[in-house]
């Protein structure tokens, strides 16, 4: 009786920042720029440096590029190609190495490249290699990803949630959540704080029946209730992410065009 062949346990741990980068890179440039991939040293330590989609911006040396590659090489995250050129290259085993592929891949890279974000700059930038038309889509490869262990939210589920991934460093890691939330770990489905009901009407009072009711004067409308108050400040919130988003978007474009000039 045959066996079925189970596929290796994910190899993943715990990166420092010239591996995040040099991993991230590799996937990202795997899935926009296939024709300039597998990348050369040169080619890599370019990513790694470049001013856009990526945050903290990094002035790395070749040598330093060179030395995480060997590391990731001996964790079994990336490998040396031999191709017909002299010019050795690499590439990423982020599929086995992570244990994810496709869109759960393209979530890892834009994590690994820019760090915590919130989870709508993140589908925003995601799409650009991979299918994640809106939040709805979002939302089921995250919560796989925390199965993974491969994502941490760092708030609570919500409009403005920010998530981070799990490559950080135990120290990194309670860094984030002091910086982002309470210093807590956030549970996968803990969610914001429920909205406080609106108090009940008062009742009204009888009447006699042998005199006429007088004419109730129109009671004021409250000026908001708990639950409007909620809904405001988080599309307060949703304005000013959009408005960061926006400023950050331009940006890339001044680089990307002082690049090209």
């Amino acid at each position: 009786m045959s066996q079925e062949l189970e596929s290796p346990a994910p190899a993943w741990r715990p990166l420092n920042k010239v591996q995040r980068r040099v991993l991230g890179v590799l996937i990202e440039k795997a899935k926009t720029t296939p024709d300039a991939y597998p990348m050369s040293l040169n080619g890599l330590t370019t990513g790694c440096n470049q001013k856009s989609n990526r945050d903290p911006q990094m002035n790395l040396e070749g040598w330093e590029v060179e030395e995480a590659i060997d590391q990731l090489r001996e964790m079994g995250a990336v490998a040396e190609v031999h191709g017909d050129g002299r010019v050795v290259k690499f590439r990423h085993y982020g599929k086995d190495w992570l244990g994810c592929e496709g869109n759960e891949l393209a979530i890892m890279a834009e994590l690994l490249l820019r760090g915590p974000q919130t989870v709508g700059e993140l589908r925003g930038r995601a799409a650009r290699m991979g299918k994640i038309p809106d939040m709805g889509s979002l939302q089921p490869l995250l919560d796989e990803l925390q199965q993974k262990k491969l994502v941490v939210p760092l708030t609570p589920r919500g409009r403005g949630q920010v998530v981070t991934h799990g490559l950080f460093n135990e120290k990194e890691l309670n860094e984030q959540r002091q910086q982002m939330g309470d210093g807590r770990p956030v549970a996968m489905e803990e969610t914001a704080p429920p909205e406080s009901p609106s108090a009940p009407a008062p009742a009204a009072q009888p009447v006699a029946a042998s005199m006429p009711a007088p004419s109730a004067p129109a009671s004021p409308a409250p000026a908001s209730s708990a639950a409007d108050s909620q809904e405001i400040a988080a599309l307060r919130a949703e304005v000013a992410e959009l408005k960061a988003e926006l400023e950050r978007v331009k940006k890339d474009v001044e680089d990307l065009w002082s690049s090209i000039t």
